[in-house]
């Protein structure tokens, strides 16, 4: 227990989020207490909220708060990331726009944009490519597409880890359609596939709030976030299909299916990766903004067993509530179509977050 000066002094001087620690209370000695530390938090909690300071976070415990710690890594993982956007938002995709002054602003993120020509021209040495197509043929059975497909998919592959690398990109989204096909010649399903299993974090359709969503996942320690749309539900299994047109990282693939290079879109041009994700626990989120202000898109699943029957990377995830309420939430929000998902259970230090943030959370 301390008087009340500590905590508004380092609120005033330092201003980030602030902890207080209270110990669980030692054993009593003569008849006196000793630590008082649960009423030394409740005052300085008080003095804070009436301070107009809510960014504090309480609690009683012997060892560090681990969640607040990560929620903190998320605050300093998305101001310091650099994020970058090739192309825009996808044609009509309105709901993934974002504004770049209110991401500085509530995130500290500064945004930066450049042409689908930077990448589709970019150069790379013609060994990386050789060793991009072996590595493709590895791993995905490519007697779908043709030998000049392929040659693009390794290009493509080369290309985007460089200019990642290059431009020191902590995260990127791509405007992945029409013009990938009409002008390159391939979408770039496969390739960003083959790089979000090397931990890269490429968001679809320019959705940068979605590759934001992926980061803060890798923040607090979750491996190979990606992006799902909310495709099916079945009501009367009560399941939810994840899919999305062929992007998930495949190193999540169930090791039972044939992980396969397709074409089933963009008239042929619209190379994708194909095969079922692995069952899991999973985690659900989404950084997305609506009239100004940020809220966030938190729950958890599992995925289960399925069949190979789809184009595409997918999963059936089945919900701890009705599935039909999930997608009420959603919808009725206005949730942007795509969430980040990963394995694993993160939930805790996203909530801590919202708190500290004052965000809403959609769950």
């Amino acid at each position: 227990f301390h008087l009340g000066h500590l905590a508004l002094v380092i609120a005033k001087q330092v201003k980030k989020p602030i902890l207080l620690w209270a110990l669980p209370e030692l054993p009593y000695d003569g008849g006196k207490i000793r630590l008082n530390s649960v009423c030394g938090a409740n005052l300085n909690a008080s003095n804070l909220y009436k301070g107009g300071i809510r960014n504090y976070r309480v609690v009683v415990r012997p060892d560090m708060d681990q969640d607040w710690l990560d929620a903190i890594r998320v605050r300093v993982a998305l101001s310091t990331a650099r994020v970058g956007i090739i192309g825009y938002r996808a044609h009509g995709f309105f709901n993934l726009s974002t504004a770049d002054l209110a991401l500085y602003n509530q995130l500290g993120v500064l945004l930066d944009h450049f042409e689908l020509d930077e990448v589709f021209n970019y150069p790379v040495p013609d060994a990386e490519v050789a060793r991009r197509k072996e590595q493709l043929k590895k791993v995905f059975d490519v007697s779908g597409i043709t030998g000049d497909q392929l040659d693009k998919v390794a290009a493509l592959s080369a290309k985007l880890d460089a200019f990642l690398t290059a431009k020191r990109l902590t995260a990127l989204a791509i405007r992945c359609w029409p013009e990938f096909a009409a002008t390159y010649g391939i979408s770039p399903c496969a390739a960003m596939s083959l790089l979000q299993s090397e931990d890269r974090i490429l968001a679809c359709e320019g959705d940068v709030e979605g590759a934001l969503s992926m980061l803060a996942h890798r923040a607090v320690g979750a491996e190979t976030p990606f992006l799902f749309d909310f495709s099916q539900i079945d009501l009367e299994q009560n399941f939810a299909l994840f899919w999305h047109c062929g992007v998930a990282p495949c190193n999540l693939w169930d090791g039972r299916c044939v992980r396969s290079l397709d074409t089933y879109f963009a008239g042929g041009k619209g190379v994708t990766a194909d095969f079922v994700l692995k069952s899991g626990d999973l985690s659900i989120l989404r950084l997305d903004s609506c009239d100004g202000k940020f809220r966030m898109l938190l729950d958890t699943a599992r995925a289960v067993p399925m069949d190979k029957l789809l184009k595409g990377t997918y999963m059936k995830a089945v919900f701890d509530r009705n599935v039909g309420d999930v997608l009420t939430t959603v919808v009725n929000n206005g949730i942007a179509h795509h969430a980040s998902v990963v394995y694993g259970t993160y939930v805790k230090p996203f909530e801590i977050l919202a708190h500290i943030e004052g965000w809403e959370i959609v769950k």
